[in-house]
């Protein structure tokens, strides 16, 4: 199954953010299917959170700096149920479409001379929720992903991980329907 696509190859993340609240993510080279659906996670007026399209690789080189205790492994490492688990939870097939990600950023200073001199920083993501989607869409191929974020955190989640160029391959919004 082709999905629609809304994209032109001129398209521009910040061009892609009011589309609505479905989201294509393509999966190449995936065996069990080729792309995934997501929702927003808020979709009501006024929610005062963002989809911002993320490089989904730079994405988790921060999430995996959360020196909180819930860092999940790379998916190589889970357990075969898990793994079948994420899987058909997020089959397109089904009739129930997984939330996107929602991701909280900040930023700490570098392990480094400069950052301990307070020159440079570093970006730390913390999911609120979806984690494990993410890592799993990542192993399964998917290069850029749409999460959701709080505005106030959106202009440094883009500068740290946004993309700043979209292909047709990488992440669908959809405007009406599934």
């Amino acid at each position: 199954m082709q999905p629609p696509s809304m994209l032109t190859p001129d398209s521009s993340p910040s061009s892609l953010m009011p589309c609505g609240p479905f989201w294509i993510v393509q999966l190449p080279g995936h065996r069990a299917y080729d792309h995934v659906r997501l929702k927003r996670v808020f979709t009501t007026d006024g929610t005062r959170h963002e989809v911002v399209l993320v490089d989904l690789h730079r994405l988790l080189e921060c999430a995996d700096r959360d020196d909180t205790d819930y860092v999940l492994r790379p998916v190589g490492d889970w357990h075969a149920g898990k793994v079948r688990g994420i899987r058909e939870f997020l089959d397109p097939e089904n009739e129930r479409v997984p939330q996107m990600p929602y991701v909280t950023i900040s930023t700490r200073r570098a392990a480094s001379i400069a950052g301990w001199l307070g020159f440079a920083h570093v970006g730390v993501v913390a999911f609120r929720n979806g984690q494990h989607r993410a890592r799993y869409l990542a192993w399964a191929g998917a290069t850029v992903l749409p999460v959701e974020v709080h505005e106030r955190e959106a202009p440094l989640l883009r500068e740290l991980c946004g993309v700043t160029d979209v292909t047709e391959s990488a992440a669908v919004p959809i405007a009406h329907g599934v």
